[in-house]
C-alpha cells in the first residue's frame, strides 16, 4: 500500500487531494465525485453526499497512487501552467467538440425510433461546443494576458465570471448524463453510439481537469499575486 494513504485525512478537500495526490482525480471520477466546481468540499462530506464509504475509498485511493506526479502544477509558474492548460485542454477541446455534434446528429438521425435514443443530445453539445469555445476565448484574450503580466492580484472579477462559467459547464456535463442515461449505451446501440459515448465520458474526464487547475490552482495563485 502506498505511503501516500496515510497523508489522506477525511477533512481535506477534493482540490487539495487532486492537486498533490497523482492518481486521485481518476479516483474521484469513478465515484462521480465533483473535484472542480465542487473539490472544496471534504472527502468526508462528498463520501457522505454519494452514500460511499470514506474509509473504502481512502484505501482505494492508496492502491491508484503509486508514482509521483509527472509535472506538480501547483510548484510551477503561471505561464507555464497555462502554456499547460493551452496545449492539453484548449485546443484538443476545439478539436474534439465539433466532433461530438456530428456524431451525435448521426446517431439522432439514425436511430430515432431506436429505445434509448439519445433525442437532444446534439442540440445540447452545440450549446456546451458555443458556449465553451466563448469561455475559452475569453480566458485567452483577457484574464491569461492579465495573469502573464503579472496583473493576477488585480483580476478578480475576470475570475469571479471565470469560475460562474465553469459551475455552468458543470451542469451541463450533468445534462448529458441525463440525456444518455448515464453514459451507458443500450445494447442496441451501433459502434457510433458506443464511441459517442466513450467520448463523452472522456470530455467530462478531461473537462472536470480542466476546471479543477483553473479553480484550484491557477486562480488562487494569480489572485495572491
Amino acid at each position: 500500500m502506498s505511503s501516500a494513504i496515510h497523508e489522506i485525512r477525511p477533512s481535506e478537500t477534493l482540490s487539495d487531494l487532486a492537486i498533490r495526490l497523482p492518481g486521485a482525480s481518476r479516483v474521484f471520477h469513478r465515484h462521480r465525485l465533483d473535484f472542480c466546481c465542487g473539490g472544496r468540499r471534504s472527502l468526508a462530506e462528498a463520501c457522505a453526499a454519494r452514500g460511499i464509504d470514506p474509509a473504502r475509498l481512502v484505501e482505494e485511493l492508496g492502491r491508484e497512487i503509486t508514482e509521483p506526479a509527472e509535472i506538480e502544477w501547483a510548484m510551477r509558474s503561471l505561464p507555464d501552467l497555462i502554456d499547460h492548460i493551452l496545449v492539453r485542454f484548449h485546443e484538443p477541446l476545439r478539436a474534439e467538440l465539433p466532433e461530438l455534434v456530428r456524431m451525435a446528429r448521426r446517431v439522432e438521425e439514425v436511430h430515432p425510433e431506436k429505445p434509448g435514443c439519445p433525442l437532444g443530445l446534439a442540440a445540447h453539445l452545440a450549446t456546451v461546443k458555443e458556449s465553451l469555445e466563448l469561455h475559452m476565448q475569453k480566458e485567452e484574450r483577457v484574464l491569461f494576458p492579465m495573469i502573464r503580466a503579472g496583473r493576477g492580484a488585480h483580476a478578480a472579477g475576470p475570475v469571479s465570471v471565470m469560475e460562474q462559467e465553469h459551475d455552468e459547464h458543470g451542469v451541463s456535463l450533468r445534462r448529458i448524463r441525463g440525456l444518455t442515461g448515464d453514459l451507458v449505451p443500450p445494447a442496441h446501440a451501433c459502434t457510433t453510439w458506443r464511441a459517442l459515448y466513450l467520448r463523452l465520458d472522456a470530455l467530462e474526464r478531461e473537462l472536470m481537469e480542466h476546471i479543477h487547475l483553473e479553480n484550484n490552482v491557477l486562480f488562487p495563485r494569480a489572485l495572491e499575486g
